[in-house]
């Protein structure tokens, strides 16, 4: 990754359903009316950051792909910043709606505030770029575990309820809401141990704090090569090309599916002409990436029009909304 292009620095109760079908139609007007000339005439004509999650983990990975191959298309350098959990109310509250600053991330931006009160509006204070890419989880347990199967996993948990421990990062973020629809679909209680990023859940497991995970594909499989975890399954609905030897959570679990998925949002104010060119530069860029490199970190690219990601949203939230309000999770 040329260093010129792409730089790194670290620092580490909300209404929903009622305005999601709104917002929706919104973004489509919103984009429909968009100038792109004028919009690609003025901009971009400086440094673009695009702010993320932690290190070591799917967004800091896909974020980097992104600012590599987006770079050179628009002519201006493109930085990743790893702000962790708190890169979510950064872009919604102090990024100015310029288009220089993106946030890239995941599940939590739209599923954390079922679980607790935030610092964000899903709704009100994003503009919604595109989704960008998609990744299986994988179920690991650590090696300690004397288990084979989901199947046998679910017949330890039950036999020792609350005992079991799982990692994961921050609240509604992806490796949380599998694990807690595992335990709402199984009907078992393994517990949450929160970490604070993905990596670092990571490292609970590999260092025996806990005893399992919902991990994303790509970070995970050098471990699991390599014997330091066992994998059990993916969380697709079938079983996936990127780990065929692996069953579906689902071919035990009817219904189950929890995929990691990311994308690009801007400040909700965001000129209209400006979302138009980022959709189509950083959709273009990540279809240019080295199809072996995706394949190699356990990654789909998926691209799309700023509607398009707005309905997967609302559909999400509607989805996952009815299984978190009917669950007890772990906050």
């Amino acid at each position: 990754m040329p260093s010129t292009q792409v730089q790194s620095s670290s620092r580490g109760g909300v209404k929903l359903p009622s305005r999601i079908a709104a917002w929706t139609f919104a973004v489509g007007v919103f984009i429909l009316g968009a100038n792109g000339a004028f919009a690609q005439d003025k901009y971009p004509s400086k440094l673009i950051r695009i702010v993320t999650a932690t290190p070591g983990s799917n967004h800091d990975w896909g974020a980097r792909l992104t600012a590599q191959e987006l770079a050179p298309r628009i002519g201006q350098r493109v930085i990743v910043e790893n702000r962790g959990t708190i890169a979510i109310e950064y872009v919604a509250k102090e990024a100015q709606p310029d288009g220089y600053t993106l946030l890239f991330y995941g599940a939590t931006v739209w599923l954390q505030p079922y679980l607790t009160k935030t610092g964000w509006d899903p709704v009100a204070d994003f503009a919604p770029v595109t989704l960008a890419m998609s990744s299986p989880n994988v179920l690991v347990v650590h090696p300690s575990l004397p288990v084979r199967t989901v199947k046998e996993l679910i017949a330890l948990a039950r036999a020792r309820p609350g005992e079991l421990n799982y990692s994961a990062g921050g609240g509604g973020s992806t490796p949380h809401i599998a694990a807690e629809l595992f335990n709402y679909l199984s009907k078992v209680q393994i517990v949450r141990v929160h970490y604070k990023g993905s990596g670092p859940a990571m490292i609970g497991l590999l260092v025996g704090e806990v005893q399992l995970m919902f991990g994303a594909l790509g970070p995970i499989s050098p471990h699991v090569k390599q014997g330091k975890v066992k994998a059990l399954a993916v969380s697709t609905p079938k079983r996936t090309p990127l780990m065929p030897e692996l069953p579906a959570i689902a071919e035990t679990l009817p219904g189950y599916t929890a995929e990691a998925t990311i994308g690009f949002f801007l400040p909700r104010k965001t000129p209209p002409g400006i979302v138009a060119v980022l959709n189509r530069e950083i959709v273009q860029s990540l279809r240019s990436a080295d199809p072996k490199v995706l394949f190699n970190a356990g990654i789909e690219i998926v691209g799309g029009t700023p509607e398009e990601f707005a309905g997967f949203i609302k559909a999400e939230m509607d989805r996952m909304g009815k299984v978190i309000r009917s669950a007890s999770f772990n906050n």
